[in-house]
């Protein structure tokens, strides 16, 4: 499939979401906890992430591999992207997104430069990454969960767009959310008001970041029924 119509198919698939999405007053509760501000992530620090591995780490403990359909929620300027985009091949397909116009009108350019051509960019809200129903065998959210002002709407909405045995992968620093982390605990609670289960977590190389996978173990909750979790 083509870059155009893997994009085109996607947002088809966004707008029939929509449509069908109830309207409400937006029912879900506000996290008991900072919202760390969103810092920028600039192609500068790449090479220094190369230094450590920690993109070939994420990548190999979340078993990704050619063919795949993932998603890279806050994506920045592309780190993980590009890297998506060579692990998963032609075969494969990377939906990039982000919430900032500018940061991902530079991802289309960078997406576009490089010839990307398994890869689509698309802009989303805070609390809705319009990802399309059931499509992606990982969902990717690095070191930007802290970032989120409406964790549980978001995790309500994303989780949908998981395939049956799909897996959301979380990345981030084991510290306060106002020093730009998510305790472990946190965020477990965190994704578990929406139905979503811890099934692995293993610090990385760097000693204070930590991968942790998560899978569908029950039915989503109604909006109104979501409990903030207490830090």
């Amino acid at each position: 499939m083509s870059n155009k119509r893997f994009s085109a198919a996607l947002l088809l698939a966004v707008l029939a979401a929509c449509r069908a999405e109830p309207q409400s007053n937006d029912p879900f509760p506000r996290p008991h906890r900072p919202v760390a501000p969103i810092v920028s992530d600039s192609f500068s620090t790449e090479d220094a992430r190369d230094r450590v591995g920690e993109a070939e780490q994420v990548m190999a403990l979340a078993g990704i591999a050619a063919g795949m359909w993932v998603a890279d929620i806050g994506a920045g300027e592309g780190y993980y992207t590009v890297r998506l985009a060579r692990a998963v091949g032609p075969k494969g397909r990377v939906l990039a997104e982000d919430i900032v116009p500018e940061t991902r009108d530079r991802l289309a350019m960078r997406v576009q430069r490089e010839n990307l051509d398994n890869v689509a960019v698309r802009l989303g809200k805070p609390d809705d990454a319009m990802l399309p129903p059931r499509s992606f065998d990982r969902i990717l959210m690095v070191h930007m969960y802290h970032e989120v002002e409406s964790p549980y709407a978001l995790l309500w909405r994303v989780r949908d767009g998981l395939k049956p045995g799909g897996e959301i992968i979380v990345v981030d620093a084991d510290r306060p959310a106002s020093r730009h982390g998510m305790p472990p605990g946190l965020l477990a609670c965190e994704l578990k008001t929406v139905g979503l289960e811890l099934s692995r977590i293993q610090r990385l190389s760097d000693g204070e970041s930590y991968f942790a996978s998560f899978r569908v173990a029950r039915p989503k909750p109604d909006p109104a029924a979501i409990k903030a979790c207490k830090p």
